[in-house]
This record gives structure tokens, sequence and C-alpha cells, in this order.
């Protein structure tokens, strides 16, 4: 056998012998942790998108709002503690425990009319 023959012959077995090095690493250290890991991260991924999507709709839940607007009586849904419009009337609104505001900027001072009924003055 020549060395060029040899050279050949070690070019083809060193695939196998760098996988019959890296099973034999292997199998000293032992390969329950790598399944044991590849478990786990196997788990999590199909787990935890469940559990994503549970949470997210338990918020959603939680936090939705239907209510009627305040002035114009049109039923509109929202998310609690934001603002949004009635897409009725045009109102600007805001959600504050569950109930639907009008809104109104710092310092503005909120009034109703009443209409008080009069008498005519006799001469």
């Amino acid at each position: 056998m020549s060395l060029k023959n040899l050279q050949i012959t070690l070019e083809l077995l060193r695939p196998w012998l760098t996988f019959l090095a890296i099973v034999w690493l292997l199998a000293s250290l032992g390969v329950g942790w790598l399944v044991n890991s590849l478990l786990i991260v196997i788990s999590l991924m199909l787990i935890l998108p469940v559990i994503a999507t549970l949470w997210f709709r338990w918020w959603v839940k939680s936090k939705l709002v239907a209510n009627a607007c305040p002035v114009c009586g049109y039923q509109l849904t929202g998310l609690d503690n934001t603002q949004l419009q009635c897409i009725s009337c045009g109102e600007q609104l805001v959600i504050r425990n569950g109930v639907f505001q009008r809104f109104a900027p710092e310092g503005t001072i909120d009034i109703t009319a009443v209409e008080v009924p009069t008498t005519p003055l006799e001469d």
C-alpha cells in the first residue's frame, strides 16, 4: 500500500471517525441530559403559545367595556382607561372604571342646562 492510497483512505474515513468520536463522547458523558433538554425545549414551544393565548383572552375580557354613549345612547365597545370617539355623534369619550364619560380637558367645567318654566307678569 502506497502513501497516496493511505491518504485517500484516511480522507474517506475522517467523517466517520469524527462521528464515532462525537458518539463516544456523548456516550461517556451520558445523553440523558441532551434528550431531556430537547424534550423541555419542544414542550415549551408547544405550551407557551397556548398559555400566552389564554392569558391574552383573559386580559382582553377583563379590560373590555360595552356601554352606551352618554350623549346619544349608541352602544359602544372599548378598552378600560382609554379614549375613543363615538361613531354615531362624534363625541370624544373616555372610559373610566367601566363607564363611558364625556372627555373634557383639564380646567373645563361640564354643566347641564336646566329649563325653568316662567310665568308672565301681569301689569
